[in-house]
């Protein structure tokens, strides 16, 4: 049996709702795993600020992975940077020369990857980099289009994260709903993909849930409680107000 003893968690489409609102009852169950003595760690394609900032105010684990694992933010002044901007950049300006429409999507400010609107093809524009020789890879977040460096991902920046406290990868369960997770499901101990996941997501994940953004995020939680009871069982008190908040999934 998987010994658990951290939760990395996505934000956009995972703990977000209607655009970028906070789903507040999720929020309460993984303060209760913080409380319990798990580390709750939130991985994203945001910036790895934001993702400090909420985790200091939620009261969960104050290390965040953003940038799509590119960025290790462990206080206000303290931040790991896994790779430069530079070849990320030099897409963003051939892309920018080729393609019509490529903007830069108005977002936090970026220590290694450049954002864009999702306003162009993927496809085309990978092969235009492909020629190029560049060392970049185009991610979709579903609310942005990321060019990152291609030896990043979400769970290499969780590595990382995890490294620091001692902790395996192994021993970490991924919650999430997009292609930018399908590293953290590979790479994990335990995956579990939400409602709103495309189905090549969910087929990476071990076990996907119905419900969607934050209500998926409690059913997936609740999941855990149910089903891993020996992994979770300091985790007194969430079983049973998750239970009153994922009735709108049935």
């Amino acid at each position: 049996m998987m010994k658990v003893r951290a939760f990395a968690i996505d934000i956009d489409g995972t703990l977000t709702e209607n655009g970028s609102k906070v789903h507040l009852q999720s929020l309460s169950m993984l303060r209760a795993l913080e409380r319990s003595g798990y580390r709750v760690l939130f991985v994203t394609g945001r910036s790895s600020i934001e993702a400090y900032i909420l985790a200091m105010f939620l009261g969960t684990t104050r290390v965040a992975i953003g940038e799509n694992g590119g960025v290790i933010t462990t206080s206000p002044t303290e931040h790991i940077l896994l790779v430069d901007k530079g070849y990320s950049e030099r897409a963003y300006e051939l892309l920018r020369s080729r393609i019509t429409d490529v903007r830069l999507k108005p977002v936090f400010p970026r220590m290694t990857e450049v954002v864009l609107e999702r306003t162009f093809s993927i496809d085309d524009a990978m092969d235009i980099i492909r020629k190029e020789g560049l060392p970049v890879v185009i991610v979709d977040s579903m609310y942005a289009y990321h060019i990152n460096h291609e030896s990043i991902n979400k769970a290499v920046g969780l590595r990382v994260a995890l490294d620091n406290l001692g902790i395996r990868l192994e021993e970490c369960i991924a919650i999430g709903d997009s292609a930018t997770d399908i590293p953290l499901f590979l790479s994990c101990g335990y995956s579990i993909a939400i409602g709103n996941a495309d189905d090549e997501v969910k087929s990476m994940a071990k076990v996907s849930v119905k419900g969607k953004n934050g209500n998926g995020l409690i059913e997936a939680l609740q999941y855990v409680v149910d089903n891993m009871v020996e992994m979770v069982d300091d985790c007194n008190g969430i079983s049973s107000s998750s239970n009153n908040n994922s009735n709108s999934n049935k």
